[in-house]
């Protein structure tokens, strides 16, 4: 999963993204308003953690922003304020929760868990390739109904690749999707984790799932 946060706050986005990252999460940082909506707008994120006191374009005015566009991500607000009437003007702007700083970290972990399992089960309730199957809502893989445990970062990978089966992924592509803004393109990370997932999804079952094709990519398909 690739969460964005946007926060001007740097003290406060290098623990978000610092204890997110250790929770297996791909996170990028936004640290003003019109950056936030112009990454938002790309469309590759799952979850969007938005602080409300922002320069140059103030959390609620990004949120209008992205649902007047028809961006349905995920929002979780931040904010100081604690009072009733400005939850209630979040909400009604398009927010899915709302966290009122200072927060206890595990208290955003919980939350983000809970946002991103809903949209799981709005959007895919299991996935599925050959005998090869992906219960993202439950965060359950299994082949031939024998169980595989994954890393997150694996399981975010092969979550993308099952939800594009037959379509040749890239590098790039990938990188995009799975990883962040600051993934370095040249070294030879995706590369191994699709090693890795083939020796737990691939290794001594037929037929083969994961395939490269030279000089583009890799696909998950049933030949």
């Amino acid at each position: 999963m690739r969460l964005l946060v946007v926060e001007d706050e740097k003290k406060v986005a290098r623990f978000v993204k610092k204890g997110l990252e250790e929770e297996g999460y791909a996170v990028d940082v936004a640290p003003d308003g019109e950056e936030g909506l112009a990454m938002a707008l790309d469309g590759v994120h799952d979850l969007l953690i938005l602080d409300i006191h922002l320069p140059r374009m103030d959390g609620l005015g990004i949120l209008q922003e992205l649902r007047k566009k028809k961006v349905a991500t995920p929002v979780l607000l931040l904010t100081v304020r604690a009072a009733i009437e400005d939850k209630v003007l979040g909400l009604d702007a398009g927010a899915d929760d709302y966290l009122t700083k200072p927060f206890a970290f595990q208290e955003l972990l919980a939350r983000v868990r809970a946002l991103l399992r809903r949209r799981a089960e709005a959007e895919a309730p299991v996935l599925q390739v050959a005998d090869l199957t992906l219960d993202p809502a439950r965060r359950l893989a299994s082949r031939g109904g024998e169980k595989i445990d994954l890393t997150s970062k694996e399981f975010a990978l092969l979550a993308y690749f099952m939800r594009n089966p037959g379509r040749v992924l890239t590098r790039t592509m990938i990188s995009e999707h799975v990883w962040d803004y600051d993934f370095d393109t040249m070294t030879n990370v995706i590369d191994v984790y699709v090693n890795y997932l083939r020796k737990k999804i691939d290794a001594g079952r037929e037929p083969k799932l994961i395939h490269t094709v030279r000089g583009a990519g890799y696909v998950l398909k049933a030949e």
